[in-house]
Order: structure tokens, then C-alpha cells, then sequence
């Protein structure tokens, strides 16, 4: 074959690997191991350019270590369950398991047309019983280690998909799939408890010097650990007796004489007895249940409040009187669902405070101001100074006040030194069909009782009927009614599923032995785990990545692993996105409706005027999506590879453009017909010692390029290494046959090419060694090793300097004696203007770097 037929070449080349189980991986003791891991997708049908991109980098991750003598574990599978499905069964009328199957074929063979080097024997979908029976027992063996519970709690509740949200997943107030607003339900759930490991994973984070800072930091502000006070106000004039005082949680006790009102969250328990008998509370507090319980969704809402009539005393000052508020700000499930508002000096509570004509006293007093006339208007002081209008705390720094507050606090029985996180147990239940079913049986006379390990998996009906609202298991007529394990009489089964992020916190320990009958085979975890490389968006920075950590340790609590990290180094990519288009009406546009026609877009039907918009993340609303399959059908899954790869550095977003992609396209074509020039030596021809010209430079650039490529690699620098790879090219391109050694060193330098090429763009690569008549292929090959004493340039740009600023720049051979060097600065025409034929007082040569002459 003489020309590049992409499809051909990439079709031959991906039997060939299947047939050779290429990517077969098992337990071998004599290498080292290598675990890269992309973070697995749901099966929607149909992979878009975010995969291309996310199983791109993973494949030349695994394809180099492979090479370089790893033994690389590189598996993928199928996070299965999940809304969607119950989604899309109802619209099209299809069984969720059905529908999951056929999308899981579909993606499977668009995957196996990328050329990606997966170990598919490891393949798993969570939906499978095979795979849910298991974490069914995990979850049984934490119930038993009492890192598992069911209590009554209030609740994010999406009203479109009906089902709890954990906080994680509320965008803006706002459900994360269905895009409705949030309301606050209590509800009967269960939870893991993560937060006995709160401090263990927040130190951990220190740990982790491979991961981006960002991710980390985003973990470590999740759990949120703040060390502060809890203070006690009586109450004075409260009609509903249980309630005498209200505990109030702050990491800024040293403010307590800025105080001048107390919020309390619309759940607290002094809320709701005086929302029993008061209509205007109980009102106020349904309209606070729409907000969610979120964090995210309370700081953008408008601040408000219900004036209670309640008073508070202060603990250290008794003539300080502080009203009472139910505040849709605050949470009931962060410190003790209250707080004492200082306006001065936290602008939430600034806001509120001008809102409701409440008083504001400043006492941190920035460095350099005075007191007199120091007032606080719109924008809270939140910086470092001095107390001041503290009583006894007067000119005490921030940090001493915090001390002396607590110990005053102490002192008076009003309060004590505390310790709280942001960090809340993970709530797993879930109320839907396609889930995992939660392994409990409720019985009135025996309460909640484990399902018995021989019954396990507990498996979903499939005769449901997902067109009713509410839960389908719930709604079910037999499914759920079962004698109890105890007592034999009649029970229920739990009618919840889990969370999907629950299948997604193990997986990865699964793929190590996917048919191991016990779930996880210790013995293959302890070889591969943990995985050395994890590739994934950053929107999975706190939900599925702590989730993640946190099982990794729950699992090895109860015996079945013995791992803290289940990762070792992260790599986040950066989103691919593309321009948006419309039409006058301003409907959305795809790119493939629309073309340029000089300086304008018109639409290719009809040449209409199309307006142009910005380049944003792809996305199916916005029409901005490129299917993979039409760029693989048209150009090859090498080209889309390699435009992945060289647009810009992975954690960055890429622009799609149909220019880059035409640009790899070519560059795969160039390469090709390098491969098939006549003038090459022979096959086993080694370059000859005493090349000469251009024939000598190309040697040098391979070596250099080896280097080079192998850092960027392993640096996830893939761009650099595309533009390495091109520059090798043009060197062989620029080789003269006239030059001795010229047929070798071309061979050599284009052998070396389909080496470098092969983890980014593989098939051609295989394609171009076939070519060059070797028998082997990449897929199984080695690295290839530099020599870099060849490597080095002969001659290296040194900087002239005049007085230490740089006046020229000439090039002398390597490692020239300090006199040559000298000689040769002294006559460069920008030194000679500056010593105006006098002599330098000194001149300074650092060897192969610069020269500074002194005048």
C-alpha cells in the first residue's frame, strides 16, 4: 500500500493486537507494575470528544510504560446505573437494563475503532449482579463496623427526578441532571460514615504531591476542619419550655462583642416548635425548604429572616440583648444549625443585618486606624487588626482574642473550645429503580435486619413499571414483601437504592480480578493497587475522587484490603470545546450545518448570514459537538488522536477546529510516504560512525528527540512532544543523499519515528514498521534508548555580556577553553563599540552559558 488509507490500516492493525492479546495483564512479579486507570464513563450510546480526549491521554500513558518494560494494567468498564437510563426507558418506552446493554455494545465498538490498548478480558458494568452483590456485602460489613446507619434527615430533594441529592450534586440550588430547584425534605436515609475519617483524609492531602494543587485544595476546603467555639445564649422570654438556651458554633469568638442578633436554621428544633404555633413561621419555613440544603444554594439566595420575638442573653455581657432569627442562611447540619450574627466583620451577615435595621458594632480594628469615627456601612471588615469595643480584649491581635475568648468562655460555663467540619456523612439512599438495591429488610418487631449473605445479590424486579411517579420499588406489587431473616414474619425490603457514586468508589479495586468470586482478591489489589496514573475531569474533585479515598480506607477497615491511597498521581484534562453558532432566528447551529465563506459564516443549506458566537465547552443544547465517529470515519483515530494531543497541554481546554484536524491528517500522510522512499537502507543497516552533514545532524536530532519525547511524556507535556515529533520529520525530510551516511541515518531517523509515534498515533505507526520490513510490532516492542553524549550539540549560543547586560550572542564549540571563548567575544562589533579601544578590566566565562565582559 502506497498511499495512507487510515480505515484499512487502522482496521488490520486493531485485529492484529486482538489477536496477539496484546493487552492482556495478569500478575507478573519479574517487571514492574504500572496502573492506568481513565475515570470510566456512563453508557449513553455514544462517546463524544471529551472521551477522545480523556482515553487518548490514558492510551499513551499505558503504550510508553508498556514499552518500557512495564507490566501495564489498562483496563475499562461501564458506570451503569444511574437516572438516565430510568430516563430514557420512559421516553423510549425500553427496560433501563435493556437500553444500558445496547449502549454498552455501541460504545464498546466505537472504543475498539480508537485503537485503545485496553485489557477488555477486565471489563465490568456496575448494573451487573455479578458486580452490585458485592458492594451488597461491603455495605452489610459496614453496617457491622458501625460505619453504616440510617437516620431521619433533612434532605436535598430534586421534585423532576424524585430522589435525594447529596449536597455534591445541587449546582446553584439547582439539581446537577435535571436542573430543577432543590427543596428540603426529611426523610429516613442511609448514611456512610465518612466523617470518622474527616481528619485522616485531610492530612492525607499533604500526601498527595501528585495530584493537581487545585484538586487538593478543593478537598481539603470540602472536609473544611475549623477550629472555633461553642457558645451558649440563654434564652430569656421563650414560650416553648424545652428550648432554655441555643448553642452557637464560631471559628471567630473573638468577635463576640460584635454580636448583635442570633440566626437559627429553619430545621432547628426551636424553629419548628415555634412554627407548631405560629402560622407566619410555619409559612416562612416551607419557603425555606425550596432553597435545598446546600451551602452553595443558601450563598447565592437573598438573604432573609423571621423575627422570632425571642431574646437572647449574652454570655459575658447580661445587659447585651440579641433577637432571635430563622434564617434561610443557615445550615442545620454544619456546627449546631446556629449562629450569633456580627455584621461588622462578616458580610453575610452585614447584609442581613442592614436588611433588618439591626445594630452594627465594629471590634477588630484594622492596624493603623483609630477608633474614634470608625463605622462599617456596606462592606464588612474581614482583615487582620486589634481588638477594640471588647471590654477586656481591648488591643489583643485576633489570634490572642480567639484564646482569651475561649478561655473567658470557659471561665463564665458559656461555652467550650470546639472542633467542626464542613464534611458531612455521605447519604446513600436514593429513591429509583436503576440502583444497586440496599441489602436491609425492615420488620416491626425486629427493626432493620440484615439481608444473609447466602441470599445476596439482592436483584431488582424486572417486571417495574417506571411510567408512575415516586419510587418504582416502592410502587411495586410483590418485590418488596418478604418474610424477615429473624422472626420469619412479614417484612419489607428497603425500597431505596444506593447512590451511583457508590459503584464508582470501588471499581478500580475490582478490575484487578474481575471474577474473583469475593469481590476483591487481596492478593491482585496488593500487586496493582494503587493505581499509578488516574485520568479524569476536575468536576470529579470532590464527589467521586474524596468518595474514593474514603471507601479505600473503609474497606480496609473491615479486612479487605490493607491501602490508604487509592491513587497516586491525578492528571485532570481540560475540557474540548468549540465555537457556538446560530441562525437569525437564534436557533442553535452544528459546525457541520455551517461554512465560511470569506470573512462570514452562512449556513450550507442555503447560504443564509449565521451568527458566529464564542468558543465554549461542547455540549449537545448548544449544537457545538463534533461526532467522533464522522472524524474517524473521515480522517482516522490516529488523526483524531494526534489533534488531541498536539492543540495544547491536557489539563488546559482545547479548541476543536477543523484546520487542526486537517493539519494531523497531513502530518500522518507525510510520515506514511517517508516510510515507503526507495533511497533507505536496508532493513539491519546501522548508521555509520563517520556520518557526515545532514546526515549526522538527523542523528543528533533523533537522540534528542528520544529525550525529548520520554520527559514530555512522562510530564503529561503531550503538545511539546507532537512539535518534537515534527521537527524530527523536517530533519529527515532535509536529509542529503550526497552526504555519507545519509541512507542509513534516514532509515534509522524514520525507524525511530514510527517508535516515538507509536503511543499517540499507534495504527500508522505499526503501519510505517511493517513498512521498514521488520517482523515485530510496536504494540510489543521496546522504547527506544538515547545516547546523550549524541544527543549534545557540537556547538552551543552563548550570551555576550557588557556589564552584565546582554549586548550579542555568538556560538562557539562545546566546552571551548575560557581563552578561545574570550577571544571570540572580544570581537564581536557590540562588544568593540562598548570598550571604545580600551582594554576590559576583567572578562567572566561561565562554560557554555555566557561571558561577561567588564569595561
Amino acid at each position: 500500500m502506497n498511499y495512507y488509507d487510515a480505515p484499512s490500516i487502522e482496521k488490520k492493525w486493531q485485529e492484529k493486537w486482538e489477536k496477539a492479546n496484546c493487552f492482556l495483564a495478569s500478575i507478573d512479579h519479574a517487571k514492574p507494575k504500572y496502573y492506568v486507570l481513565e475515570m470510566f464513563p456512563y453508557p449513553s450510546g455514544r462517546i463524544h470528544m471529551g472521551h477522545v480526549r480523556n482515553y487518548t491521554l490514558g492510551d499513551v500513558v499505558a503504550r510508553y510504560r508498556r514499552a518500557n518494560g512495564f507490566n501495564v494494567l489498562h483496563p475499562m468498564g461501564w458506570d451503569a446505573f444511574g437516572l438516565p437510563a430510568e430516563n430514557a426507558a420512559i421516553e423510549r418506552g425500553v427496560h433501563p437494563r435493556k437500553w444500558t446493554t445496547e449502549n454498552i455494545i455501541s460504545m464498546r465498538t466505537q472504543l475498539k475503532r480508537m485503537g485503545l490498548s485496553y485489557d477488555w478480558s477486565k471489563e465490568l458494568a456496575t448494573c451487573k449482579p455479578n458486580y452490585y452483590k458485592h458492594e451488597q456485602k461491603m455495605f452489610l460489613k459496614f453496617l457491622d463496623a458501625d460505619l453504616a446507619y440510617q437516620k431521619e434527615s433533612w434532605v436535598n430533594w430534586d421534585p423532576v427526578e424524585n430522589t435525594v441529592l447529596a449536597n455534591e450534586q445541587v449546582v446553584d440550588g439547582r439539581g446537577w441532571r435535571s436542573g430543577a430547584l432543590v427543596e428540603r425534605r426529611l426523610l429516613s436515609q442511609w448514611f456512610l460514615k465518612i466523617t470518622d475519617f474527616a481528619d485522616e483524609l485531610l492530612e492525607a492531602i499533604g500526601n498527595l504531591d501528585q495530584w493537581p494543587d487545585r484538586v487538593r485544595l478543593m478537598q481539603k476546603n470540602w472536609i473544611g476542619k475549623s477550629e472555633g467555639a461553642k457558645i451558649k445564649f440563654a434564652l430569656e422570654n421563650n414560650p416553648a419550655r424545652e428550648h432554655h438556651h441555643i448553642e452557637v458554633f464560631t471559628t471567630r469568638p473573638d468577635t463576640l462583642f460584635g454580636a448583635s442578633f442570633i440566626a437559627i436554621s429553619p430545621n432547628h428544633p426551636l424553629s419548628l416548635a415555634i412554627g407548631k404555633t405560629n402560622k407566619v413561621a410555619k409559612a416562612f419555613i416551607s419557603e425555606c425548604a425550596k432553597l435545598g440544603t446546600s451551602e452553595a444554594s443558601l450563598e447565592t439566595a437573598e438573604k432573609k429572616g423571621f423575627d422570632t420575638g425571642l431574646i437572647a442573653t449574652h454570655p459575658l455581657d447580661a445587659s447585651i440583648k440579641l433577637p432571635v432569627y430563622i434564617a434561610n442562611f443557615v445550615l442545620m447540619d454544619y456546627g449546631t444549625g446556629a449562629v450569633f450574627g456580627c455584621p461588622a466583620h462578616d458580610q453575610r451577615d452585614l447584609d442581613f443585618a442592614n436588611a433588618y435595621g439591626l445594630n452594627i458594632l465594629p471590634v477588630v480594628l484594622p492596624y493603623g486606624k483609630t477608633a474614634e469615627n470608625y463605622t462599617i456601612t456596606n462592606i464588612a471588615y474581614t482583615g487582620n487588626g486589634v481588638l477594640f469595643n471588647s471590654h477586656d480584649w481591648n488591643g489583643l491581635d485576633i489570634d490572642a482574642g480567639k484564646k482569651t475568648a475561649i478561655e473567658s468562655l470557659i471561665a463564665a460555663n458559656a461555652g467550650t473550645a470546639e472542633t467542626t467540619y464542613r464534611l458531612r456523612d455521605w447519604g446513600v439512599s436514593r429513591q429509583r429503580y436503576w440502583g444497586c438495591p440496599i441489602p436491609v429488610i425492615h420488620c416491626k418487631i425486629c427493626g432493620a435486619v440484615s439481608v444473609p449473605e447466602s441470599d445476596l445479590p439482592v436483584t431488582l424486579p424486572e417486571d417495574v413499571d417506571l411510567s408512575t411517579s415516586g419510587n418504582p420499588l416502592a410502587n411495586h406489587p410483590t418485590w418488596k414483601y418478604v418474610p424477615c431473616p429473624k422472626c420469619q414474619g412479614d417484612a419489607e425490603r428497603e425500597q431505596d437504592t444506593f447512590d451511583t457514586f457508590f459503584e464508582s468508589s470501588w471499581y478500580f479495586l475490582r478490575y484487578a480480578d474481575p471474577e474473583y468470586a469475593d469481590g476483591i482478591n487481596s492478593r491482585a489489589t496488593a500487586y496493582w493497587l494503587p493505581v499509578d496514573q488516574y485520568i479524569g475531569g476536575v468536576e470529579h474533585a470532590v464527589l467521586h475522587l474524596l468518595y474514593s479515598r474514603f471507601f479505600t480506607r473503609a474497606l480496609s477497615k473491615v479486612g479487605y484490603l490493607n491501602l490508604d491511597e487509592p491513587f497516586t498521581s491525578l492528571m485532570t484534562q481540560g475540557m474540548v470545546c468549540h465555537q457556538t453558532f446560530k441562525d437569525q432566528n437564534g436557533k442553535w447551529l452544528f459546525p457541520n450545518d455551517v461554512m465560511k465563506e470569506g470573512s462570514d459564516w452562512i449556513t450550507v443549506a442555503g447560504g443564509h448570514p449565521v451568527v458566529a458566537g464564542r468558543i465554549e465547552k461542547m455540549s449537545k443544547s448548544k449544537k457545538n459537538v463534533v461526532d467522533p465517529e464522522l472524524i474517524i470515519e473521515n480522517y482516522g483515530a490516529d488523526t483524531a488522536r494526534l489533534f488531541m494531543l498536539s492543540d495544547s497541554p491536557p489539563e488546559r481546554d482545547m479548541e476543536w477546529t477543523e484546520s487542526g484536524v486537517e493539519g494531523a491528517a497531513r502530518f500522518l500522510k507525510r510520515v506514511y510516504q517517508m516510510a515507503q522512499d526507495p533511497t533507505l537502507a536496508p532493513v539491519g543497516a546501522t548508521i555509520l560512525p563517520d556520518s557526515e552533514g545532514s546526515a549526522r545532524t538527523l542523528i543528533r536530532v533523533v537522540h534528542k528527540s528520544i529525550i525529548s519525547l520520554s520527559d514530555d511524556i512522562e510530564n503529561f507535556r503531550f503538545n511539546r512532544a507532537v512539535a518534537q515529533l515534527h521537527i524530527l520529520a523536517n530533519t529527515i525530510t532535509n536529509v542529503k543523499l550526497a552526504d555519507r551516511g545519509a541512507a542509513e541515518a534516514k532509515r534509522f531517523g524514520i525507524e525511530t519515528l514510527a517508535q516515538l509515534l507509536s503511543p499517540l498515533s499507534p495504527h500508522v505507526a505499526e503501519e510505517i514498521w511493517q513498512c521498514l520490513e521488520h517482523d515485530n510490532m510496536l504494540a510489543n516492542g521496546t522504547w527506544p534508548k538515547a545516547d546523550e553524549s549524541i544527543a549534545t550539540d557540537d556547538k552551543v549560543n552563548i550570551g555576550i555580556q557588557v556589564n552584565g547586560k546582554l549586548r550579542d550572542t555568538i556560538s562557539l564549540p562545546r566546552d571551548s577553553d575560557n581563552a578561545d571563548a574570550e577571544a571570540r567575544a572580544l570581537e564581536s562589533p557590540a562588544v568593540l563599540r562598548y570598550l571604545d579601544n580600551k582594554a576590559p578590566k576583567k572578562i567572566i566565562v561561565v562554560k557554555n552559558r555566557i561571558i561577561n565582559v567588564v569595561i
